[in-house]
This record gives C-alpha cells, structure tokens and sequence, in this order.
C-alpha cells in the first residue's frame, strides 16, 4: 500500500511539473534484512532444539538405565562421566555448543551459568509465578559478542519426580554421601516435581 502511495505521488508531482524523485522508505529497504535475519533465526531455533532434545533425550536413557542396573548411586557416577560426553558429542555433530546451567548447580565447573544465562533463568522464574508452563519457556536471540555474532539458545528443564532421587529434599543417606565425595558444593538439591531445575544451553557461532 505504501509503494503505491508512493507511485501515485510521483506521478502527481510529474504531471505538475514537479522534480522531486520518489523516495524508498527506510522500511521498506531494511525489509528483506530483517526478513532473513528472522528466517535464520528460526532455522538457527529449530537447529537447537534438536540439539537439545538429542542430548536430553541420551542423557534421559542412560540415567534411566544406570538407575535399572545400580540404583540412584550409579546413576550419579553415569552422570559424572556420561553427561560432559554425550553434550560433547552433540556439539560435535551439530557444529554448535550445547550444556546444561542452573541457579542452584551441582557441577560449579560445567553448570554455572554465566551474566547473560542467569539473567534468563531469572526471567524464566518470573514467567513460571505467573503461570506460563515451563516445558514451554524459551529464549533465542543473535548478538554480536566480542566482534563476532553468535546465536544464543535456552530452553527451561522443569523438575521431574524422577529427579527428585538425587535432586528432591529427602535424600537417602547412601546418595548424600556420595553427591558430597563428588560436589562438595552441591546447591542442586531441595527441589520440588515442577520447580525450575535449570535450562538447556546452546551457543553457535556465525560467520
């Protein structure tokens, strides 16, 4: 509708003897930009959500099985060793970076979220005490960090009862000892089944 306001004011002008030249506006020039840009970001969404849903997916099996053939405290050691290789390997494949942060972590290595990923886990906190689901929380964006551009991802992890073994409020004595040999400043515990346990992370650098 703009351009052919823009047509007929050209015209008008001419047949008046006018010489001003007809203007493209800033909109519609940045247009095709941005329509790409959202275009990449959706693909670049979709690239991550299967990322994660590949490493939550493995990670989700082994744990299961370490719990079938060992109990909680082989689930514990599988997570200790399986997870940092199961997130590698999805990052590896997916030529991207994918991790697991939280307020309250376990690993103060691998799980400590940074400025920007905590400023989203508060955000994702506020959303859920206002009634948004968490399976539904998540948070996409393309920056430009340090001269490059990078395309950032996160995706909420609700609290499932399943997690409450090693995660919950009541511990068995056998599993807090064990979480203490291994993170002696362990936060991840005293979760409730729907509680905010953290988030999926993914970082993928652009050209």
């Amino acid at each position: 509708m703009k351009q052919l306001f823009v047509l007929g004011l050209a015209s008008l002008l001419v047949a008046c003897g006018g010489k001003e030249e007809p203007k493209v506006s800033n909109e519609a020039a940045t247009a095709p930009v941005a329509s790409k840009v959202m275009l990449d970001k959706a693909a670049l969404s979709e690239q991550a959500k299967t990322a994660i849903k590949t490493y939550g997916g493995n990670l989700k099996a082994e744990l299961q099985a370490a719990m079938q053939t060992g109990g909680p405290v082989n689930a514990i050691n599988v997570c200790q060793l399986k997870a940092p290789e199961l997130a590698n390997t999805v990052s590896n494949t997916e030529k991207l970076e994918v991790s697991r942060v939280s307020l309250r972590n376990r690993n103060p290595v691998m799980g400590l979220p940074n400025e920007w990923q905590t400023q989203v886990l508060n955000d994702f906190e506020a959303r859920k005490v206002k009634g948004e689901a968490l399976e539904s929380l998540v948070y996409s964006e393309l920056v430009e960090n340090a001269g490059k551009h990078e395309f950032r991802f996160m995706k909420a992890i609700p609290t499932e009862a399943m997690c409450l073994t090693c995660h919950g409020s009541e511990i068995s004595p056998v599993v807090m000892t064990r979480l203490k040999e291994l993170y002696p400043q362990d936060k991840a515990t005293g979760f409730k089944e729907g509680d905010l346990r953290g988030a999926f992370v993914v970082v993928k650098n652009l050209p």
